[in-house]
């Protein structure tokens, strides 16, 4: 990456390669702040399918599971849908269209992009994987709550615009 410069905000060398990508799966437990992750090749609904699975298993059976989507065609095709009809405890709620500031875990994205990732070199994708994966064991030590300061009338005024 080259320095922040005068009149632009950011930029690569000629010779930059871009070793890969990985997609992210994040839960923020809200009673607790913690998260939890997992890195996979591909963003279609059989990897993201795996991952409410997870949270499932590992949540005690006697809880009821409110995961917060967005409006991404993965968390609503129909062997997803399937798999929520077939579970009593399993309830999906996605964030209205240009709304995902309402999702908790989108404020710990981009804290994970800020403190480390952005600005930063990665010589392969297991090497970004690992990245993430530190941050989120570091982060989990001692999760800090996301307090938000804006009041709900003044939320669900900017949802009556939207």
């Amino acid at each position: 990456m080259l320095p922040f410069g005068f009149g632009y905000a950011e930029g690569c060398t000629h010779d930059y390669i871009r070793h890969g990508t990985t997609t992210l799966f994040a839960a923020l437990d809200v009673a607790s702040d913690k998260v939890t992750a997992r890195c996979r090749k591909r963003h279609c609904h059989q990897e993201w399918l795996s991952f409410p699975r997870l949270i499932d298993r590992e949540t005690p059976a006697e809880l009821d599971l409110h995961p917060v989507c967005d409006n991404y065609a993965t968390h609503k095709h129909a062997k997803v849908r399937a798999w929520v009809a077939k579970s009593f405890r399993i309830h999906l709620h996605f964030t209205p269209t240009f709304a995902s500031w309402l999702n908790k875990v989108e404020r710990w994205f981009a804290l994970l992009s800020q403190r480390a990732i952005m600005r930063q070199t990665f010589h392969s994708v297991t090497d970004l994987k690992r990245k993430i994966m530190a941050f989120c064991e570091h982060y989990n030590k001692s999760p800090k709550p996301f307090v938000w300061v804006a009041t709900a009338d003044s939320i669900f005024e900017k949802l009556k615009q939207s």
